[in-house]
């Protein structure tokens, strides 16, 4: 029995003014182990009855929050036996002030990602336009948010950008969204048949939804164009390019055929001439 005591009592000088002993090792093992149990059981009790994109984001929460636990739970530890942290903290400072200006941006993306977690303001499957780049959410982590463009690229945003810029959630109300074209036709044309001629490019294309039905704006009197906006219904804004283009090629395709003019700007320039 005392040659246990003797050796739990064996101390390890970690430097001048501080030992720690073998019993003191196994005393931050068991607390390390029974702090782990406790957040086991709290996260199990928590996520259990949590829908399983909700459970994600919780586990990517919980995952920082035990860090600093744990760090929190060895620091006491070492206060308790004696380890003069304040001493040490004092003394390191300057580095970690040093640390803390290189690590500004990391940890101001993990706590964007907590609040981007917490307020639920982007899910996966969103699509999200930031920076004018817009991409399909694939994965939000503490620290990132990845989304695939229209182009099958991945687009790794830092959180920190949500804090800083503008973002536009293209369905957070829903998969619908209001697209439009805008197209100017010469002086002198008729707009109830330009009107009409938008209207049946609408009408025609598969993707455009019938309800709410497309509408067509007479916009502005432009400098060389009557200026009109087709307005209609996608259910699917991430690929929205794609019937845009086809109904322009349509309205295109009608406006030659009922020999509608899109006309181009021009320019009468006058010489004169001085003897």
């Amino acid at each position: 029995m005392d040659e246990i005591k003797n050796f739990l009592n064996k101390s390890i000088q970690l430097g001048e003014n501080f030992s720690i002993s073998i019993q003191g090792i196994l005393v931050i093992l068991v607390i390390f182990i029974i702090t782990a149990f406790i957040l086991k059981f709290v996260k199990k009790i928590v996520t259990r009855k949590l829908p399983d994109e909700d459970k994600l984001k919780f586990n990517s929460v919980f995952s920082f929050t035990k860090f600093f636990i744990y760090l929190v739970v060895v620091l006491v530890s070492l206060q308790n036996m004696g380890a003069q942290l304040t001493a040490v903290l004092t003394a390191s400072a300057a580095l970690l002030v040093g640390i803390g200006l290189a690590l500004q941006t990391f940890f101001q993306d993990i706590i964007s990602g907590i609040f981007i977690l917490v307020d639920q303001s982007v899910h996966v499957g969103d699509i999200i336009e930031i920076d004018g780049k817009v991409g399909r959410v694939v994965d939000i982590k503490l620290r990132t948010t990845r989304a695939v463009t229209i182009s099958n690229k991945v687009l790794v945003i830092p959180n920190h950008k949500y804090l800083t810029s503008i973002l536009f959630n293209w369905t957070e109300n829903g998969a619908l969204t209001r697209e439009f074209v805008e197209v100017g036709v010469a002086y002198g044309s008729d707009v109830n048949l330009v009107t009409k001629l938008l209207l049946q490019a609408a009408h025609e294309h598969p993707r455009v939804l019938k309800d709410p039905e497309p509408a067509v704006l007479f916009m502005d009197f432009g400098e060389s164009s009557l200026d009109f906006r087709l307005i209609f219904t996608v259910n699917d804004s991430f690929t929205a390019a794609l019937p845009k283009s086809d109904i322009r090629y349509r309205i295109n395709q009608l406006f030659i055929e009922h020999k509608v003019t899109i006309p181009f700007p021009q320019r009468d320039v006058y010489l004169k001439q001085t003897n």
